[in-house]
């Protein structure tokens, strides 16, 4: 348990921060700490962490770290520091909770690459102050799945109460949906006609991207701007990924030939589901991560078997199904609000339960450091190293245990959450 003294530090930690300036740093200990670094120790026993200027000072034992005597303490006693959760399929950072409106799927055309989720966000809303709650600091905020190529998702942090603080990148990714909904946009489509339509669409994109480089480069011409088609030029880039809605083997299998094997774009599995893990050698060949949910396991239904025409029968985990195929890029995803985004934690819980194991760690990693690199922003989030953004858990134990709460949230090294001082939200 935390000691009374702890318990005032936490409630006092805004103002210990006032306190000492604009530019105050802050130490926290705690008894052990996550980093989740890519590389490298993955756990500080009797650990300090050093906060300056809403970035992470250094890591490391209490021992070792000499705390300037200017900075605040809060001692966290024996819970644990662990770095904040990245989820890359949300649904709710613009979602009201009093006018219902969602916004994240206008599909006027099966392939919108220029609509952007970013128009949609709402600061401040209720479901991001629940998912602070849960641990989920950063998430890809995305458009819905009714069309093959929905539009633009946004990177954001899901604490403060302006787009402007809250923004991390945009655009986050490109989305696109291949077959399980988009098959009932205007007449009706097939997935013949759905691949055909989001390669024919990408090639463009890509030819208007080149165009640009070529420009940049001093090697052409300026091409004449087309709103539709800049996203591409992130994407040639390789600054930020295709997200995709991809489920059953052949849809998987599609997305990994299709958009990273023939078209060389960066691209993750979103859902990665019913089946879609017996492409797990492959994905992990071409480097494609598999982010995982909101379904945790493929169920043993006749009737889903027939639906999902492959050859899988049985239940299996689908975590532990792309894990025993050798792929160590795995994430998690609530698809929110299908399960709420604050229950992400528990999405992991359940990739344990079907089989998935932990003993490097790899289901820690799949709530922190593998969604980061897996989005292109592992320079500032996802691990607890000397650099990156202060975004801190403080946590009971394991994160993905169910019996583990979450005590406090630290975000851009601001107290965003405190359970004794807010009241526990969840």
């Amino acid at each position: 348990m935390t000691s009374a003294p702890a318990v005032l530090l936490l409630a006092l930690a805004p103002a210990l921060v006032a306190g000492h300036g604009d530019d105050a740093g802050v130490a926290l200990k705690a008894r052990k700490v996550l980093t989740c670094s890519w590389d490298g120790p993955q756990v500080v026993d009797d650990a300090v962490v050093l906060l300056r200027d809403g970035k992470i000072e250094k890591v490391g034992r209490a021992a070792e770290v000499g705390i300037p005597s200017s900075y605040a303490v809060i001692d966290y006693g024996d819970r644990w520091l662990a770095p904040g959760m990245v989820e890359l399929h949300c649904h709710e950072a613009g979602a009201s909770l009093y006018s219902f409106v969602n916004d994240l799927n206008d599909t006027v055309y099966l392939a919108n690459p220029g609509m952007r989720a970013s128009a949609a966000v709402e600061p401040g809303n209720h479901s991001m102050n629940m998912a602070v709650a849960g641990g989920v600091t950063t998430v890809l905020y995305i458009p819905g799945s009714g069309s093959n190529i929905g539009g633009q998702g946004v990177l954001l942090k899901t604490a403060f109460d302006t787009y402007a603080k809250k923004l991390v990148r945009d655009p986050g990714s490109l989305k696109v949906a291949q077959w399980g909904n988009p098959e009932s946009w205007g007449p009706g489509v097939g997935m013949a006609f759905e691949n055909w339509n989001t390669r024919n669409t990408f090639k463009r994109g890509i030819e208007y991207a080149k165009a640009w480089k070529r420009h940049a480069d001093g090697a052409g011409p300026e091409p004449p701007r087309d709103v539709q088609f800049d996203v591409w030029r992130d994407l040639y880039a390789e600054q930020i990924a295709v997200s995709t809605h991809t489920q059953m083997y052949q849809v998987v299998l599609m997305t990994i030939t299709m958009i990273r094997g023939e078209l060389k774009m960066p691209v993750f599995l979103d859902h990665s589901t019913i089946g879609g893990w017996l492409t797990g050698a492959l994905a992990k060949e071409m480097g494609v991560p598999a982010i995982v949910g909101p379904r945790s396991a493929d169920t043993v239904s006749r009737g889903m078997i027939n639906w999902q025409r492959n050859r899988h029968e049985g239940f299996r985990g689908v975590a532990a199904g792309y894990q025993e195929r050798g792929h160590d890029m795995i994430g998690f995803n609530t698809d929110s609000p299908v399960i709420p985004q604050e229950e992400l934690s528990l999405n992991a819980a359940m990739g344990a339960r079907y089989g998935m194991t932990d003993e490097h760690m790899q289901i820690v990693r799949g709530l922190t450091i593998v969604p980061a690199r897996t989005a292109k922003i592992d320079h500032r989030v996802g691990s607890l190293e000397a650099g990156k953004d202060a975004d801190i858990l403080v946590v009971t134990g394991h994160p993905a245990d169910p019996r583990t709460s979450v005590e406090a949230v630290w975000v851009n090294g601001e107290s965003v959450y405190d359970a004794e001082r807010d009241g526990r939200r969840w």
